[in-house]
């Protein structure tokens, strides 16, 4: 390798040693000699990259690529930003009112983990583990979570155009949304059979305790004397909120537990006034219920407050943080996560129901069905007991 080649590779490889530098691996086993393996081959790679390639390459590009390939190497959402991408994560500019009530992420394209109630992607049909294949006729390929929820904010009434794919369709769609002001309202209630009340929370954002509160108290004075939670879909809101709403439902015992790598755990218990709720009580969950739902669903399941009926839950039940790169690029990672009450690990893993339901596949563009055969089971379930 000549001299320049080898600066070259040092010069670009710096945010990649800056990066295992910050994940504490060289910290650990700096006395172990296969710990520089793995540098030692990035860097013959590049070399020959450099010098045996049939053309000339951008090597601003291929490190880059690398760069995202080692962050994507961790899960969906971790992401590195290049220099620009940083520079837009911080800016304090106000952002945008309009959405389209998409949550996001990330499988080769991005994908849609959940469509809000009431929003335009609900409304157009757009279901978890639709791939999304570009936004506004930008590849979303290479595009980290954080860039494509940026993309689809705008100004309320503009509108976005998605390249949507479904399942095993070999055809994508054109769909065009309206961004909108969702509605803050996210709890609702109705009455589902005799004596059994039906509770949406579409999202665990600020006061949702006091919604669920009021909510319940509706259905209790409709003659309600047992509870169906529907947290399938619920993706956005606060992990505090979602512990906040558990306090409802738990009088006693470990609500959520949260681990930073190498600190003590800090537990959240219930305590003295909690548990007004006392109704029995089934949840129902899927592949799209996520974050801060998930954290609920587990406070209540591990406490036997709640049956969970559906199937496993997303898996994404940590906490982010941007760390800057010297050069000014940055790494979007996973910082802190939540176990269940028992110690067992949320994170990547999901939930399990204790009642498994498949819910119905329906193609892009169709008429879901009359029928919910997740909710059907769960009122079963409840009038037997």
């Amino acid at each position: 390798m000549n001299q320049r080649t080898r600066g070259l590779v040092l010069l670009f490889s710096a945010p990649i040693l800056a990066y295992v530098v910050l994940g504490g691996y060289l910290g650990r086993t700096f006395a172990q000699e296969d710990s520089y393996r793995p540098l030692q081959i990035f860097e013959d790679v590049v070399s020959l990259i450099l010098t045996s390639y049939v053309e000339e390459v951008e090597v601003d590009r291929i490190m880059a690529g690398a760069l995202r390939g080692l962050s994507r190497g961790l899960d969906a959402d971790s992401a590195y930003l290049t220099r620009s991408e940083v520079t837009v994560f911080e800016t304090n500019d106000p952002v945008p009112k309009g959405r389209t009530g998409i949550t996001l992420t990330r499988q080769y394209y991005l994908r849609v983990l959940s469509a809000r109630d009431g929003s335009a992607a609900a409304t157009a049909g757009l279901r978890p583990g639709d791939y999304i294949r570009s936004i506004n006729g930008e590849s979303t390929r290479d595009m980290s979570i954080l860039e494509g929820a940026r993309l689809l904010r705008g100004a309320v009434d503009s509108t976005v155009t998605l390249t949507v794919i479904r399942s095993n369709a070999t055809e994508p769609q054109e769909i065009v949304l309206k961004r909108t002001q969702l509605t803050t309202s996210t709890v609702t209630s109705r009455l589902v059979a005799s004596g059994i009340g039906f509770l949406r929370v579409a999202a665990f954002h600020e006061g949702v305790a006091d919604d669920i509160t009021s909510e319940v108290n509706s259905l209790r004075a409709a003659g309600a004397g047992q509870l169906v939670i529907d947290l399938r879909g619920t993706a956005d809101g606060n992990y505090a909120n979602g512990v906040e709403a558990a306090r409802l439902f738990v009088g006693s015992g470990t609500l959520a537990v949260r681990q930073r790598r190498g600190e003590p755990q800090h537990t959240t218990v219930a305590e003295a006034g909690d548990g007004s709720i006392t109704l029995p009580t089934v949840i129902l969950i899927g592949a799209a219920t996520s974050g801060a739902a998930e954290l609920f669903a587990s406070a209540l399941a591990a406490n036997a407050r709640a049956e969970l009926v559906g199937e496993p839950t997303f898996g994404r039940v940590a906490e982010q943080r941007l760390i800057k790169l010297p050069d000014g690029s940055g790494l979007w990672l996973y910082w802190a996560q939540y176990l269940t009450a028992t110690g067992e690990r949320l994170h990547q893993q999901g939930l399990e129901p204790g009642i498994a339901i498949a819910t119905p596949v329906v193609e892009l563009g169709a008429e879901p069905p009359e029928s919910d055969p997740v909710l059907e089971k769960a009122i079963e379930r409840l009038a037997a007991a």
